[in-house]
């Protein structure tokens, strides 16, 4: 974003091999993990119940792992897909700061101002709807008019952008500058972190979620790898968090869309880049910028990144479906992106720069319901 941020432009397209590997990444420790207050607000919310962690033995045997786990987020606080985590504690934050800036009054209704490929606009707009305040939500080109229809339906306001999502968010935190509104974006940029940090950590319960269910499903040790979608790189900056935080952790591996790989481009390049994108079913992950916390983060403590293709992963999707999982293109990815590491020419090389073997166990971040993207319904894996 050439207004809001200060990161490296390359061309469209730009030449970036879909995998790159950072050797000893799993030595890499990073800040403390998230307040523990957090879980404890999520658990005190009406709708709150831990997603399901679901053990599916047929992708094991595909993959050549002991185990794998999908984190279901299809129904998360109401919603379906994972960003009511962030939305929620996030708003939560602002309007306890409001509230102590007052003097302990409630002050008036605020405008929650944000941009989004979707999930992440329609949670600010349902916490705005749950809490009294307000909601505009811009929506850049290439959502589909039912995921907007549904950013509506929570009594947002919405500003349909021509252009691309980092002009969104340009847009966004400009209408945000107005009296009585403040934005709650999900990515940042140098000068707007304190917002986009509470939305990170807000993400945190997903993870110490499944924490408890692996220990359930007798899995004491953790995970081997755990496979994250990425868009700005929030979601996957709270996962490095929580398992860079600890003496030892799994393989951490992100997934990105061909059409809009900004942190693939940026590790090739060591250094944040920001991407012209195309268009992608996976509109959740079609972002050309990463969010500037989350780049360290990223830089540091991914072990590989790869970028899959609609058509991969429509048929991850396909698959889940068949195995009982409702999973969007973006939930997918992670499955896609696994499959395309492991399968073709330099699979061996790949599995090894994962630390994967037979008895490795696999977690994959399902972050959204086929519901929850309307592109799900009318993908081709064929």
């Amino acid at each position: 974003m050439s207004e809001i941020g200060s990161t490296l432009h390359v061309p469209p397209a730009p030449p970036v091999p879909p995998w790159f590997a950072r050797p000893g990444a799993r030595t890499t420790r990073l800040s403390e993990p998230a307040p523990a207050g957090v879980r404890a607000f999520h658990e005190g919310l009406p709708d709150y119940a831990p997603t399901p962690l679901t053990e599916l033995p047929p992708l094991a045997a595909e993959l050549a792992v002991g185990r794998v786990f999908v984190k279901d987020e299809s129904c998360r606080l109401g919603l379906p897909a994972f960003k009511a985590l962030g939305a929620s504690w996030a708003v939560h934050r602002i309007l306890a700061e409001r509230a102590e800036e007052a003097g302990g009054t409630v002050p008036g209704p605020l405008t929650l101002v944000t941009a989004t490929d979707g999930n992440h606009g329609r949670a600010v707009a349902r916490v705005a709807r749950l809490l009294g305040q307000r909601a505009h939500v811009f929506v850049p080109r290439g959502v589909h008019p039912r995921a907007v229809s549904a950013i509506t339906a929570e009594r947002a306001e919405v500003t349909e952008v021509p252009g691309a999502y980092d002009e969104a968010v340009r847009l966004a935190a400009e209408a945000a500058g107005q009296a009585d509104a403040v934005l709650v974006q999900d990515t940042a940029w140098p000068g707007y972190e304190r917002v986009p940090g509470w939305i990170v950590e807000g993400y945190s319960t997903l993870c110490a979620e499944i924490d408890e269910q692996l220990t359930g499903a007798g899995v004491d040790a953790g995970p081997g790898l755990v496979a994250v979608p990425v868009g700005v790189g929030s979601l996957a900056q709270a996962v490095v968090t929580h398992y860079r935080s600890r003496p030892s952790g799994p393989a951490l591996l992100s997934v990105e869309p061909r059409a809009a790989a900004c942190v693939l481009a940026s590790l090739a390049r060591e250094a944040p880049v920001s991407i012209a994108t195309g268009h992608t079913s996976m509109a959740g992950l079609n972002c050309g910028t990463p969010s500037s916390i989350a780049w360290p983060h990223l830089r540091d403590g991914l072990d590989a990144a790869v970028a899959v293709s609609d058509r991969e992963a429509a048929l991850a999707g396909a698959r889940l479906a068949e195995l009982g999982v409702s999973s969007g293109p973006c939930g997918a990815a992670g499955l896609a992106g696994l499959r395309a590491a492991l399968s073709g020419p330099g699979g061996g090389r790949h599995r090894r720069a994962l630390g994967l073997g037979p008895s490795s166990v696999v977690v994959l971040l399902s972050t959204e319901g086929a519901a929850a993207n309307p592109h799900a319904a009318h993908g081709n894996p064929g």
